[in-house]
């Protein structure tokens, strides 16, 4: 069972200092790119076992190149769910062209050896190089728990037809839940354009010379803006793998209120609905601060 990319990352404590330390020695890892995918491919072809494998010189090219391309994504530092969708691609591949796991995991020992005889070799301050290997541990070991999980759950679905059932179901739903998503987002495009129409709508006003009301209600449309790209960013974000935030569905309702609240109060009427709304405010408020602050505690 595949675990979230945000939960892996967090089990090996891989942080953005992980992925800033890794996007620094990018270029030193690029000028000695070479070098490290020869150590790799010099053991690989030496091994009668895989030796075979590499006979053809298509596959062989092709194969070597992947590696380059793998290697140098390892240092991009932008470690997102493209990234993870392309580390279990990959052991899917492995399994299905039947490489024994301990090839893989051996070729992964030889990258992290090479690189840090990279880093003993050019970087002298200690603390930095030490920090450094750290989060190039991190990273390696990272991308072996993501293909070895990806290799497995090939292989078990290779041979169990209800695996393979469940599986589709889950693909299913997760093309279902994407497209939902794609709704939403463009929901929302065309929500925030209507709220924009509202304001420049509510805008006559202060040109009429009606400032009072033109002012209150531009307010409200200022704030009904604010509340709609504020759930367009937790939708974004929540695409990218971010944690789902309640307190802006909260805040969408608080800001409603406040809306309605002051365009009663522009036309002096309906007193005992005011009473009413200003203490759905408050309990509103108050909620929203609880939620926000639950939200801070968990991030």
């Amino acid at each position: 069972m595949f675990r979230s990319f945000k939960e892996i990352k967090s089990h090996y404590h891989f942080t953005i200092e992980d992925e800033s330390r890794l996007r620094g020695v990018r270029e030193l890892m690029l000028e000695h790119c070479e070098r490290i995918i020869d150590d790799l491919h010099s053991w690989v072809v030496d091994l009668p076992e895989t030796a075979a494998f590499f006979a053809e010189e298509s596959r062989k090219k092709r194969v070597f190149e992947s590696h380059r391309v793998w290697f140098i994504d390892l240092f991009s530092g932008n470690y997102d769910s493209r990234y993870y969708d392309k580390m279990i691609k990959v052991g899917q591949i492995h399994e299905r062209a039947k490489v024994d796991p301990h090839f893989i995991i051996t070729s992964f020992n030889i990258i992290r050896s090479s690189c840090k005889d990279i880093l003993h070799q050019y970087v002298d301050d200690k603390e930095k190089r030490s920090k450094t290997l750290n989060s190039i541990d991190k990273i390696v070991d990272i991308n072996l728990d993501i293909m070895t999980s990806s290799y497995i759950e090939e292989e078990v679905r290779e041979y169990s037809p209800a695996y393979r059932v469940r599986t589709a179901l889950i693909a299913f739903s997760e093309r279902f839940s994407q497209t939902m998503n794609f709704v939403l987002i463009v929901a929302l495009i065309g929500l925030t354009l209507g709220v924009i129409g509202l304001f420049i709508y509510d805008l006559q006003y202060l040109l009429s010379g009606n400032l009072e009301k033109g002012i209150i209600t531009a307010l409200g449309s200022m704030l009904m803006l604010w509340i709609v790209i504020e759930l367009m960013n937790t939708e974004i974000k929540h695409l990218k793998g971010g944690r789902f935030r309640i307190s802006v569905f909260v805040g969408v309702a608080l800001v409603a209120f406040i809306r309605d609240t002051l365009i009663m109060a522009l036309k002096h009427e309906n007193v005992e609905n005011m009473y009413f709304l200003s203490a759905l405010i408050l309990i509103l408020g108050i909620v929203f601060w609880l939620v926000t602050k639950a939200e801070e505690r968990s991030s």
